[in-house]
């Protein structure tokens, strides 16, 4: 989350007058993220998070909007979309799309532990049970189409290795079928910034603006990248061993799963490894925006290539 577009206090007053929430307080841009304007906003009435969205168009939004509130109304530690007068979650604000939604106390961790990693596990796997009963599908934006355009953008950024090393991996996740593993809605970036803990409860899981349909345990190999690596991109087995096993006593994982868990991840590090080499390459103006290390993600790719990892070995 970042600031792009600036609102200012008079401009969200006025805005505000669309909701019943009371009298705007105090409005604070959030520096963390990449992809949209969010502030916290203090009224009479509470805390919330407003979000201008700079990519996604009024169309798109409807979908993640509706997705929160059936999972915050399912039991999920969700934030959920605040109406305005006319009964809509979505607005207009400085020219962009633009919605408010509740802020959950807690915040984000740094050096996960097992506990929370066990916590984090339990918590998608209830998501992705939650989410079979939402029936507005959507496609993976950043699924194989986005990948190979992605990589063609890059290219002419890449040294040597790195050419050889995405080239590669892109013919092996050619082969690889997500469609043929369960089915569900997905977060698709459940990274530490967005989930907050109050001490070792998870509070909350935010930014749900990639949300989308696709495999169930590609979310999980998203998660586990980022909750799981250390900084040398290898696996912590502890924290793999907490999380897949708590998430497998509430969604039990199938045999196909478990064939497909070593590709899993390997696709999961070359999504973020792609679009941070992307946002590294094609930046995006704004105001508080915070890069993140495309290296890192690369390493993680690297780590599974060498050891690939067995599903059972960590659920059992």
């Amino acid at each position: 989350m970042s600031v792009f577009t600036t609102v200012s206090f008079e401009a969200l007053q006025i805005w505000l007058r669309q909701y019943r929430i009371g009298e705007l307080l105090e409005l604070k841009g959030i520096a963390s993220g990449i992809t949209n304007t969010n502030y916290f906003v203090t009224t009479g009435n509470g805390r919330y998070v407003l979000t201008l969205f700079e990519n996604n168009s009024f169309n798109e939004l409807p979908y993640f909007l509706n997705l929160m509130a059936h999972l915050a109304d399912n039991g999920i530690p969700c934030p959920h979309p605040v109406a305005n007068v006319d009964g809509a979650y979505l607005g207009e604000l400085s020219e962009k799309p633009a919605a408010l939604v509740t802020c959950l106390r807690g915040g984000s961790l740094e050096d996960p532990q097992a506990v929370h990693c066990a916590e984090m596990g339990a918590v998608l796997a209830r998501l992705h049970l939650a989410g079979q009963g939402f029936d507005q599908p959507m496609d993976n934006p950043r699924g194989p189409h986005w990948r190979n355009a992605t990589a063609a953008t890059l290219t002419p950024f890449l040294d040597a290795d790195q050419h050889a090393l995405l080239a590669r991996e892109l013919t092996c996740q050619a082969t690889l079928r997500l469609i043929e593993l369960p089915q569900g809605v997905i977060h698709a970036d459940l990274f530490r910034d967005n989930v907050l803990f109050d001490d070792d409860k998870l509070t909350g899981l935010i930014d749900f603006y990639y949300a989308c349909n696709d495999a169930l345990a590609y979310d999980l190999a998203i998660t586990v990248n980022d909750w799981c690596t250390n900084v040398d991109g290898r696996l912590d087995q502890a924290r793999v061993h907490a999380m897949l096993r708590a998430y497998h006593g509430v969604r039990p994982l199938t045999a196909p799963e478990g064939q497909a868990w070593p590709m899993l991840l390997r696709a999961a590090a070359l999504r973020f490894w792609l679009s941070r080499l992307y946002d590294k390459h094609y930046p995006q103006a704004g105001e508080l925006t915070h890069a993140k290390d495309p290296e890192h993600f690369k390493r993680i790719l690297q780590g599974h290539i060498a050891q690939p990892q067995n599903l059972n070995t960590s659920i059992n």
